[in-house]
């Protein structure tokens, strides 16, 4: 079910619909938190608080302002605030990413199967996992945000408040910043 669909079931009876909603977005959200945050207790309670915020806010909302959601920005934008307010609260986490680019990228070289070759890429993933988590906010969330979530610039000016000029430069910065970094510790095969 596309989001404008699942917007006008929300309208006409959220009660009902919140489950679908849930279902359908439940993984994005913690996705997006686990990325930005780094650690999965941190991100599934980010994505829980997200869902029941936005619960909250449906509940407060006439049908006509529902309908008109783009949900996908909108809970994206719900889920990065609360990675704010809780890194702001909390020391940043010490562990690295390391499940980061799941969806991503593999080591070419790599042969599919063998336990060496199994090794090697949960190894490469978590150290460009954690060259990712040591990107500056303003780069890894822009990063994380159209290249892991797939949100479109506009989507992504929707959800950070930010022009979608500055946003482009910052995504591009960011995947400079990160390929560099990468190409230092000799893992330039995993980001093309």
């Amino acid at each position: 079910m596309d989001d404008t669909a699942l917007a006008n079931l929300l309208a006409d009876d959220l009660d009902a619909a919140f489950e679908v909603l849930v279902r359908a977005h439940v993984d994005r959200c913690h996705a997006i938190a686990l990325r930005v945050l780094g650690s999965h207790h941190d991100a599934e309670e980010v994505a829980q608080d997200a869902l029941v915020r936005a619960y909250r806010a449906l509940g407060a909302y006439p049908p006509e302002r529902i309908r008109e959601l783009r949900l996908r920005p909108w809970l994206a934008t719900i889920v990065v605030n609360l990675c704010r307010n809780r890194r702001r609260r909390t020391i940043p986490p010490s562990t690295p990413l390391a499940a980061l680019v799941e969806a991503g990228a593999e080591p070419r070289a790599a042969a599919a199967g063998s336990p060496d070759a199994t090794a090697q890429r949960h190894d490469a993933r978590h150290r460009l996992g954690a060259l990712l988590a040591a990107l500056p906010e303003r780069y890894r969330v822009p990063v994380v945000l159209r290249h892991v979530d797939d949100l479109s610039y506009t989507e992504l000016a929707l959800v950070l408040g930010r022009p979608e000029g500055t946003l482009k430069a910052q995504v591009h910065r960011g995947l400079a910043m990160l390929r560099a970094a990468a190409q230092a510790e000799g893992l330039e095969e995993l980001i093309a």
